[in-house]
């Protein structure tokens, strides 16, 4: 047994390199092993830029706070380190602003605890064993009294198993988010006693695993799931009408196919006629890994654009009109790229300034559109790129 413990100990402490700046008995993290230490041990991690002062007077405290837990067999708690010059994407994700900045992570999925108090070695024991003793449990769901059901990641597989479900994914930072949390309380209150149907929300910040299972990059991301799968994402208006009207949508989808249960339709043939009803007229929001198969057929004409633009602002509604002009011509597409987040996606298509439109044919670049931003404008330029036999079909 206790060669068994070496052994844990011995791949544990492999993750260490030297550092006498910032601590040689601090495990340092990655983005690589960080999560996956996470399944194994609780962590107080001290987020760290080697240039800052504050930093370097810490290091020898954290050092020896290390040297209290890191060796001990149970490997309850592990005082770790994460370099944010060499970690950046690691660093954004837990939303690192300053340094040193110090977090107590309980698991994976639990709610992070950040340390704000004095940062002598007694205060920082005592705040790790307040924390230990204080391990918070998981939610269960809940109902809020208006009817929107609060998922967790152990709540979320049973609750979407069967019936239809409307799902926002948010984070409670964001402002996006507080602005859509009364609308999408009133839109759970509409559907309040039907049966298999529910209005429902996931914490990111607590439920990572629910939400990284599902792709959930920005917030709000509204997904909309049936019998346990995923079938649409939401991405139109966010007024209470418009919600509404969408969800209605999807579930006169499921009565439609209830009624041609008895013509014993195969399921190939189902999901190409529910496809058109739920994509007609949609602008599709390509990302980083979405983008090389969302232009890789037919014409897409795509708008590269930043949340704070103004011309972006006002070109908005009429990238979403010339949408709908063009859900005739199966073989186009309306898409657009947010370049705050997908910025290499955006430097390899040389966009210097918002918004930038390209029109993209079966995954190469066509052309740059530089002309008028009026509706008319834009659907004289696609027809002018779209083969003549494809109006000939229409």
């Amino acid at each position: 047994m206790q060669n068994v413990c070496i052994f844990v100990l011995a791949i544990l402490f492999c993750q260490v390199a030297p550092d006498s700046d910032h601590g040689d008995a601090v495990i340092n993290y990655t983005s690589e092993d960080f999560d996956a230490a996470l399944e194994q041990s609780k962590l107080f991690v001290m987020f760290y830029a080697p240039w800052c002062g504050h930093c370097k007077r810490l290091s020898p405290t954290w050092n020896e706070l290390a040297k209290l837990y890191n060796p001990l067999l149970d490997q309850t708690l592990i005082i770790g380190k994460v370099d944010c010059t060499v970690e950046t994407a690691l660093c954004a994700k837990h939303e690192i602003t300053g340094y040193p900045t110090l977090k107590f992570f309980h698991d994976k999925y639990s709610e992070v605890v950040r340390y704000k108090s004095a940062r002598d070695i007694q205060s920082l024991n005592n705040f790790i064993e307040e924390q230990l003793s204080n391990s918070p449990e998981k939610p269960e769901a809940k109902v809020s009294t208006g009817g929107l059901f609060d998922l967790t990641d152990d709540s979320f597989p049973k609750h979407i198993e069967t019936g239809s479900h409307f799902i926002k994914f948010y984070a409670p930072w964001c402002g996006h988010c507080k602005r859509l949390a009364p609308t999408w309380e009133d839109l759970a209150m509409q559907y309040v006693g039907q049966e298999d149907v529910s209005v429902a929300k996931v914490d990111c910040t607590i439920h990572r695993a629910t939400c990284d299972s599902y792709g959930v990059r920005s917030y709000p991301t509204l997904l909309f799931f049936r019998n346990g799968e995923k079938v649409d994402e939401y991405q139109g208006g966010r007024s209470l009408e418009e919600l509404q009207g969408y969800m209605d949508t999807q579930l006169a989808v499921i009565n439609v196919n209830a009624d041609r249960t008895d013509e014993k339709i195969p399921e190939k043939v189902q999901v190409e006629e529910e496809k058109p009803q739920e994509n007609l007229g949609a602008i599709f929001e390509l990302e980083a890994d979405t983008f090389t198969a969302g232009i890789s057929e037919g014409f897409t004409f795509v708008k590269f654009y930043a949340p704070w633009c103004g011309h972006c602002k006002r070109l908005a509604p009429t990238w979403e009109e010339l949408s709908k002009e063009m859900a005739r011509y199966p073989v186009v597409t309306i898409a657009k790229v947010d370049c705050t987040f997908s910025t290499n996606i955006c430097k390899e298509n040389g966009v210097r300034g918002y918004p930038t439109l390209i029109l993209f044919k079966d995954g190469q670049k066509v052309t740059e559109y530089t002309g008028s931003r009026d509706l008319g404008d834009l659907v004289e330029f696609m027809l002018e790129h779209i083969p003549q036999e494809v109006h000939d079909e229409l």
